[in-house]
């Protein structure tokens, strides 16, 4: 599963408005397992829904 980061990195409260996730959860995305990363990817939709920012991703 590929880092969902877009290089939108600002936060608000502790959130990365570009993935939606938490500095904590950036920091350790990479010794997550498949089923905590779609985890943090569901929490993070609803955080950028929440904070009302976009959250696109880069072209391929």
């Amino acid at each position: 599963m590929k880092d969902p980061c877009i290089s939108l990195c600002k936060f608000t409260d502790d959130i990365c408005i570009g993935c939606g996730r938490s500095k904590r959860e950036i920091k350790s995305w990479k010794k997550l397992d498949k089923d905590e990363k779609r985890a943090v990817l569901a929490e993070a939709a609803l955080r950028l829904k929440t904070l009302k920012a976009t959250g696109r991703r880069k072209k391929k």
